[in-house]
């Protein structure tokens, strides 16, 4: 006699008895235990500043510094974690799951605001903030390009038309723009003149160098030390 059998002889019993499992199961299953590894998003905030030509460490002790101490105080923050950069600070915090993101996001502004006197004063713009975690990975990724047109053009286009408006879609969280070409303004100065106006070359490069500060520098990272590159007016 096969397991099967008794089954096949009694089809009621076997019906009620597949009918009671059923009922037994969606009676049972609101109490089976949540995954031991939900997938759960943490609130998240990650704020940003910048100061054009300030080495990592000026960035660390000047800007991020301030910025950390005032963030410290705030109420229901778990994590929080910054990194330095050339001319640039990125920190992010991490608070609990219980923690509303827009309540968290105000607080986060209140430090930036209390910090505010301690930053360096020459900050082209106070930090900004975010309600996104920068270490997801973009959700859509959009290339640009011209036949026609000059990259700079392009550019223009791109961050000042199209990233703005998708950045006022409903729910988009950050828009992050690459491979930018800024025009440069390159100046040319007749010694002789100059000199008849009882000028210098260095009244010229202060200057030019208090009216934007934007300036080409970088960095050369090698296998065993990293090097900052300023570069300086020549008139």
């Amino acid at each position: 006699m096969s397991i099967s059998e008794p089954f096949v002889r009694r089809p009621i019993a076997t019906s009620l008895l597949m009918g009671g499992i059923f009922l037994v199961g969606l009676v049972v299953f609101p109490l089976l235990p949540v995954a031991p590894l939900p997938q759960v998003d943490f609130p998240t905030i990650s704020v940003s500043a910048s100061l054009p030509g300030a080495s990592p460490e000026t960035m660390a002790s000047s800007v991020a510094t301030p910025l950390e101490t005032q963030f410290a105080q705030i109420s229901g923050l778990s994590q929080m974690t910054s990194t330095n950069a050339l001319g640039s600070t990125n920190i992010t915090l991490q608070f609990d799951l219980n923690r509303n993101i827009d309540a968290a996001a105000q607080d986060v502004q209140t430090g930036i605001d209390a910090a505010g006197g301690q930053l360096p004063k020459n900050l082209p713009t106070p930090p900004t903030y975010r309600k996104v975690n920068p270490a997801d990975s973009p959700i859509l990724i959009l290339a640009v390009h011209s036949d026609v047109l000059p990259v700079t053009t392009v550019d223009d286009y791109a961050e000042n038309i199209l990233a703005q408006q998708i950045s006022q879609i409903s729910g988009i969280a950050q828009v992050s723009i690459g491979g930018q070409q800024k025009p440069a303004v390159r100046v040319q100065i007749d010694p002789t003149k100059l000199a008849a106006l009882g000028l210098q070359m260095e009244d010229v490069a202060a200057v030019i160098s208090a009216a934007t500060v934007d300036a080409p520098k970088g960095s050369i990272n090698g296998p065993t030390r990293a090097m900052t590159i300023y570069d300086t007016i020549n008139c």
